[in-house]
Formats: C-alpha cells, sequence, structure tokens
C-alpha cells in the first residue's frame, strides 16, 4: 500500500511494530530514531493521551538504494499496547507494508503475547489484509532479563509459519535494526514485484 511522491521522486512504505503493552515497540523506534543519521530521518512524533502513546518518524535509508530511479523512505510507527486502544491500532495499521512484532520473552507475558498477535491478524483482516501476504517478522525482545522463555517455546507459540525472527535487547539495541533490516528488505522485494 505505499505512496509515490511523484515531484520528490520517493516511494513511501509504512512499517508498524506491533505487540503486547510495555514489550518495548517504543524503546525500538527510539534507538533506531537515535542512531539514524539526522538529514536522513524526519521528526519523531509522538501522539500520547494520558494512557496511551504512538511514536511516528520517517527516515530515508540511503544504503538501500533505488527502485526505478525512486528512493524509498520509510514511516516507522508503533501501536498502543494495550487491546482497550484496539481503534488507534486499526487505525495505525491502515496502509501498511510491514509489520514487525514486538514479543516479550517474559515467561509471564506469553498471554499478553498471543493475545497481542491474534488481535493483529483480526484488525488486519478487518482492513482486507493477511499476515500471510505482508512482509512480516518477529522479534523476541527482553532477552537479557531473568525468567524469559526460550526461543523454541516462543517460535512454537508466535512463530508457526517461520517467518524471520530475531533476538533482541531494545535498550541496548541487540537486534533492533537486524530486525528492521529484515522487513524493510521484504518490504522493498515486494515493491519490486508490484513494479514489474
Amino acid at each position: 500500500m505505499s505512496f509515490i511522491n511523484y515531484s520528490n521522486r520517493e516511494i513511501n512504505c509504512k512499517i508498524v511494530y506491533y505487540g503486547p503493552g510495555l514489550c518495548g515497540k517504543t524503546t525500538n523506534l527510539q534507538f533506531i530514531y537515535k542512531k539514524t543519521a539526522p538529514k536522513a530521518k524526519g521528526k519523531m512524533i509522538s501522539l500520547a493521551t494520558e494512557t496511551e502513546r504512538t511514536l511516528f518518524f520517517d527516515f530515508l535509508p540511503l544504503a538501500l538504494g533505488e527502485i526505478r530511479g525512486f528512493k524509498t523512505r520509510f514511516h516507522l510507527y508503533t501501536v498502543p499496547g494495550q487491546v482497550f486502544y484496539d481503534a488507534s491500532r486499526k487505525l495505525i495499521l491502515k496502509g501498511v507494508d510491514g509489520v514487525v512484532f514486538v514479543a516479550d520473552s517474559q515467561k509471564d507475558r506469553v498471554d499478553a503475547n498471543l493475545e497481542s498477535l491474534e488481535n493483529l491478524k483480526v484488525n488486519l483482516q478487518e482492513q482486507g489484509y493477511s499476515l500471510d501476504e505482508i512482509p512480516f517478522v518477529i522479534q523476541y525482545n527482553k532477552r537479557d532479563l531473568p525468567n524469559i522463555s526460550s526461543v523454541e517455546d516462543l517460535r512454537k507459540l508466535l512463530n508457526t509459519r517461520g517467518v524471520p525472527e530475531f533476538e533482541a535487547v531494545a535498550m541496548t539495541g541487540k537486534g533492533v535494526f537486524e530486525t528492521l533490516k529484515s522487513v524493510a528488505k521484504q518490504v522493498l522485494l515486494e515493491l519490486k514485484k508490484d513494479k514489474k
């Protein structure tokens, strides 16, 4: 669902970070923003209400090259973690090109991960998308904490399709750019298919 800006010769792609509350979605975006060159990024915008926060910024990764003379600009979004904010989640998913599901590796967050993943599938279906057909990666975050599930257990529960998956510690940046590069690469491959 990318948007083409002909005057700037840019293809704009939307990547949404989805997952349960406090799983590390915001921390991922903050780390990416901090490490992205000032010339290559727009402002980070935080839409905050009393109890929810949505982050957004766009950047132009210079290393990814062009598609038929067009640069690719990525717009990164987080969704509010709590299911209570489902309307916001649905709105943010409109026009999505790729999804990163950020799972909280802590054992006591298994149910929250499953609930959030199911909610993602439902919200995508309501908008005519299928998780099977859009670029999708999973990040197992908080790998540095005690009492975490094994990657094998998380994989059995959350990654039944065998999509790319990454272990991460978003606070330190471990696995953050690997996750982003993987979903961005899938989005670009989809764009190239569409342009043929």
